[in-house]
């Protein structure tokens, strides 16, 4: 059982859309995405990084490996 009980149903406008959303893609509302609706600004937050992550597939393969195999060096991943 999670400490913090997440929002069942979504307080805000943007939370019922996240959770309309949520719901037409994975069939449920995830337990993140309940948590993150418990506070707009952060939701707002999230669904911005997700938005641009869903857009990163702009940059060439070549590029975004070269990037995460920079970011892994930096935080001592030893693969």
């Amino acid at each position: 059982m999670a400490r913090i009980d997440g929002s069942d149903r979504g307080g805000s406008p943007l939370a019922r859309f996240a959770f309309w959303v949520s719901r037409r893609r994975h069939g449920k509302v995830t337990g993140p995405l309940k948590l993150y609706a418990r506070h707009p600004t952060v939701l707002y937050g999230v669904g911005q990084m997700e938005m641009a992550l869903r857009r990163a597939r702009r940059v060439p393969v070549n590029l975004r490996e070269l990037a995460v195999l920079r970011v892994a060096t930096r935080v001592g991943c030893p693969f």
